[in-house]
């Protein structure tokens, strides 16, 4: 069957062809005429695919080939109807059905929806035939000589840019040289490469311009090239070679090996200094590389990239572009649009704040829209082109250069990427799109197949991290080498939102005009409601086979019922449904996605069990305490998020064989523990589980044969499922300890990521160190960090990503060794919950760390118990990313030899050794209870199960969560006041949750 990648330009056209092949193999279509109507349609178009494919790549089209294009993908949107509205009318039938009249009558009515069915293909294959014809007229030759990008090049005007017009670039361009190690004075004599990436109109061409500028004097030869999305890579090299002033070239004869051997040879003894710009691939990078040698003269290469891929691929340092500070951008923006960054005017009140905002630090929407604005005063005409900005700014005449340098970044993106891409202008401005709901809906949409040895959803994820790698897309929260969520910069929202309104891939009306006056169905619609009374969408023939509904605001009124089409359906922002809002959602049999999340939904209505085809199910947010026992029945049911005081009926959970994600199931008696390890048991396709404890056990020895049984379920669920996912969490109210050596995963564990939080843990299993899959890993709760427990953490061979939390280490002391452990690490957090532990990182350790994150407990020098006060820092030589985080007293009277200035200014000196030049950032809260002497008796004798060292352990970390929970309230008042209303996109629900970036984008860790 072929493979169900969507692509916009040809709407459903694959899929629709899988769907075709597949009904030719069923029984039900074996009436005489229909079998043969459908292969010609299969055959026909299955003809004209390749020819949308090629349309799909060709930014320009002449009118008459984009009307054949719109036409027939609107065609194969009705197909595609027509053949799902069949097999639901097919399938739909109630249980219960057996014996011979039974079953004679079934089949008897199941032929008045053939016949109609063989109607409708009637009328499509005239349709096709037309299309078909037409297609036939038309000479798509043309096309493969069309060019993606304009006559002139946009890019070319960044490369002559006047200094003087330049603003915020200083501290970027410094940076730059110092990765070059300029300042050396060519003591470093190996080659380096230094690779800038951003988001297209960024400014990353400029930055390079002026480093080259700044630095070519020091270099025997200079050479700055331009590379194209679609680049000649044999022109490339005669640029460089003539910059290079290369002599003995023959641009008509000279073949790309022998370019890159007279290259290599003009070179190979001279310093040098080349910047490549735009490059787009790692291919083309590969054959440009190979005419630039490293001659030990300390030459150097700078590349620039719209791809972080791209970007660590070519090299280690890697300088990812920032956008311009409120501030810098208020500069550039008034500069051009009035010619002088003084200028005020007081009657356009706070539009240029609101346009500056909507312009996110970009520089080229700021040049864009100033030049805009330049010299217009009127209020009217700013208020007109902020309201443009996020829905029509693109199409403007004076936008051209703008949109032309967003277009040579979504054309360079492969067609299914595409799709995924324009389905975020459903979303409004600024919206933060959570990474489980977009990719579940593109799974619900068909965007995403299913390949050998990955799921689904593991594929969705893949192409998140591919959109933000090539800077389309912005990560929100990232933790353990995954964006939790994501956000679309305005302008490039903007942009795809008029690319989504000309494919009609998604409709926005709002409350305001809920009319639709496109000249096609509606297939998709947003739909903004945001007015106090209630909004009626009227029934219209346009909006009869919509596939997919998202409403944001007040709950909206839907008078016509889209039973068979609709796939999704969003609610999850009507904050003011209610429950009887739902009350006909069985009839919506076909969907496959429905969020809701209005606190307002008490109960789910017992008819959701005729949801047959449903996919995902999200009622987070709302106030459900019990789930209806007739989700059973929902047999196609993958994903399923649920608030954690949600109840599920005993033996309801066995029956969802196909559920592969339960977020979050609360466990509130050991008796219900003891049955839904049972049941457990039973779903083979489990992969992701989140667990909250919610019960006490008694001090008894009855309490203690329970804490047994809790035991042994947790080691149940690790060797009977297939789990890839597992959290366990326990109330800070409720914890006990967990004794995890007695857990005993199968040799061929699937473990990818263990977060346990809330649990006293007394040592780290020996059986830890061979988990093969392990990638992150969050103990927070360990009493004593034991020497053996480093080294059984540092064997675990894929780790990429660990979290500790302990009260500190045995005799005062936690040590990370040179020995080859921890060779996989990228990412390491460590929080001591008491002072008094002496912490080092020896030479050698955790060699390929990138990010390191420590918060300690420091009310004075002793409290470091004889460590150095850089910790060792300067034995990570990989780092780009250091926060230190110190809770104490700080002493007012000695500011400057104080526990907190000693320590930063020693950990700044050893940073500086770095040859990565990493980042640091510094936090301290003062805290007056003297954590060193407090707590000496938990640190006393580590290897000792104690109820006594548990009940430490427990006063403490209780002690430590109500402080860290009281500086997050603090923190949030403080960002109030000082922000106003403004929110700042950060959550602070709880620590697996609130945490700032973590950790970088990684390709390595994007299955993790």
């Amino acid at each position: 069957m072929e493979a169900a990648l969507v692509s916009v330009s040809t709407g459903v056209m694959k899929p629709l062809l899988s769907k075709l092949t597949k009904l030719l193999e069923e029984e039900c279509f074996k009436l005489k005429g229909v079998r043969k109507q459908i292969k010609f349609l299969r055959d026909e178009l299955s003809a004209m695919s390749p020819a949308l494919e090629m349309l799909a790549d060709a930014e320009e089209l002449d009118p008459q080939m984009a009307a054949w294009r719109d036409k027939l993908r609107e065609l194969a949107y009705d197909l595609e109807d027509c053949v799902d509205a069949f097999m639901a009318r097919v399938d739909h039938e109630p249980d219960g059905h057996s014996g011979f009249i039974k079953s004679f009558f079934r089949k008897l009515k199941k032929l008045k929806p053939r016949h109609e069915i063989a109607n409708q293909i009637e009328e499509l294959k005239a349709s096709v035939i037309e299309a078909s014809e037409r297609h036939k007229r038309y000479d798509l030759a043309q096309l493969k000589n069309k060019s993606s990008s304009s006559s002139v090049d946009p890019r070319l005007q960044a490369l002559y840019e006047d200094i003087d017009n330049l603003v915020g670039i200083d501290a970027p361009k410094k940076h730059i040289i110092e990765l070059l190690n300029m300042e050396m004075n060519g003591s470093s004599t190996k080659l380096k490469v230094v690779s800038i990436s951003g988001c297209g109109g960024l400014g990353k061409t400029t930055l390079a311009k002026q480093v080259y500028e700044g630095i070519k004097n020091q270099f025997e030869c200079a050479a700055f090239v331009s590379v194209s999305r679609t680049p000649d890579v044999r022109k490339i090299l005669i640029h460089i070679a003539n910059g290079v002033k290369c002599t003995g070239i023959k641009t008509q004869d000279d073949d790309l090996q022998q370019l890159i051997d007279k290259l290599r040879e003009h070179l190979h003894d001279k310093r040098y200094i080349v910047v490549i710009d735009d490059v787009w691939n790692t291919e083309d990078w590969g054959f440009i590389k190979l005419a630039l040698p490293d001659n030990d003269r300390a030459s150097r290469i700078i590349m620039t990239t719209r791809s972080v891929t791209v970007a660590k691929f070519c090299s280690s340092q890697v300088h990812e572009m920032e956008a311009l500070s409120f501030d810098d951008s208020k500069r550039l923006f008034f500069r051009r649009a009035f010619g002088s960054e003084n200028s005020c005017y007081p009657h356009l009140e706070d539009v240029p704040n609101k346009i500056l905002r909507k312009c996110g630090g970009l520089p080229l929407a700021i040049v864009t829209v100033s030049g805009i604005l330049a010299n217009m005063l009127a209020k009217a005409e700013w208020d007109r082109v902020l309201n443009a900005i996020g829905s029509s700014l693109a199409k403007k005449d004076d936008a051209k250069t703008m949109t032309s340098i967003l277009s040579l970044s979504y054309f360079d993106i492969p067609h299914h990427l595409r799709t995924c891409l324009l389905y975020l202008s459903v979303y409004p401005e600024d919206y933060e799109i959570e990474k489980q709901c977009l990719i579940s809906r593109w799974i619900a949409e068909g965007f995403i197949h299913e390949e050998e040895g990955q799921s689904k959803y593991e594929i969705g994820e893949g192409y998140l991290n591919d959109l933000i790698n090539r800077s389309m897309i912005q990560p929100v929260e990232v933790k353990y080498g995954q964006a939790k969520a994501c956000r679309v910069h305005d302008i490039i929202l903007d942009y795809i939102k008029c690319k989504a309104a000309e494919e009609n891939f998604v409709t926005s009306l709002d409350a305001v005009q809920p009319v639709c006056t496109s000249e096609y169905k509606v297939r998709r619609l947003c739909f903004s409601n945001h007015n106090e009374e209630n909004v009626t969408l009227w029934a219209d023939q346009l909006l009869s086979q919509v596939r997919s509904i998202t409403i944001f605001g007040e709950p909206v009124k839907i008078s016509f019922l889209p039973s068979t089409a609709l796939l999704v359906l969003d609610l999850g922002e009507c904050t003011s449904m209610k429950d009887h809002h739902l009350a006909s959602i069985g009839k919506l049999f076909n969907l496959k996605y429905l969020r809701l999340g209005s606190p307002s939904i008490n109960r789910l209505p017992e008819n959701v069990g005729e949801l047959q085809h449903l996919q995902t199910l999200d009622v987070r947010g709302t106030s459900i305490k019990e789930v209806p026992r007739t989700i059973s029945k929902l047999q196609q049911l993958a994903r399923f998020y649920v608030d954690w005081d949600a109840r599920f009926p005993d033996g309801m959970i066995g029956q969802m064989v196909s559920l592969e994600e339960l977020g979050q199931y609360g466990v509130v008696s050991y008796q219900q523990e003891q049955q839904s390890n049972q049941e457990f048991s039973k779903l083979t396709k489990l992969r992701t589980l989140k667990i909250k404890w919610q019960f006490n056990l008694p001090d008894d020895s009855e309490g203690r044969s329970q804490r047994e049984g809790i035991h042994n379920y947790v080691g149940n669920l690790l060797s009977s499922c297939n789990l890839h996912n597992l959290y366990i969490r326990a109330d800070s109210r409720q914890a006990y300890p967990l004794s995890l050596h007695s857990w005993h995963p199968a040799a061929s564990c699937s473990l990818r990521k263990l977060c346990i939080k809330g649990h006293a843990i007394y040592k780290v299993p020996n059986w830890m160190g061979s988990l093969g899959n392990l990638g992150v890993l969050q103990l927070c709760g360990v009493i004593c960090l034991r020497p053996e427990d480093v080294e059984i953490l540092g064997e675990i061979p894929c780790l990429l990503f660990l979290k500790l939390s302990t009260v500190g280490g045995t005799n005062g002391r936690i040590i990370f060794p040179g020995n080859n452990g921890f060779r996989s690490l990228k990412y390491f957090s460590l929080r001591m919950y008491a002072c008094g532990t002496l912490l080092k990182f020896e030479a050698g350790s955790m060699p390929k760390l990138e990010h390191v994150e420590i918060k300690l407990f420091l009310h004075k020098m002793e409290c470091l118990n004889g460590a150095p006060p850089s910790l060792g820092i300067q034995h990570l030589s990989a780092l780009s990313k250091v926060e230190i985080i110190i809770y104490g007293r700080s002493d007012e009277d000695d500011n400057d030899d104080n526990a907190f200035s000693c320590v930063s200014r020693a950990i700044n000196a050893a940073i500086k050794t770095l040859s990565n030049h990493p980042t640091v950032r510094f936090d301290t809260e003062e805290y007056y209870d003297d954590g060193c002497q407090h707590f000496e008796s938990v640190l006393r004798d580590s290897n000792e199960e104690s109820e006594g060292l548990f009940n430490e352990w427990l006063k403490l970390w209780q002690i430590r969560e109500e402080q860290a929970e009281q500086a997050t309230d603090s923190e949030t008042e403080q960002e109030d006041e000082s922000h106003g209303n403004e929110e700042d996109g950060r959550t602070h629900e709880d620590e697996e949750t609130s945490e700032n970036e973590v950790a970088q984008q990684d390709d390595s860790g994007s299955n993790n």
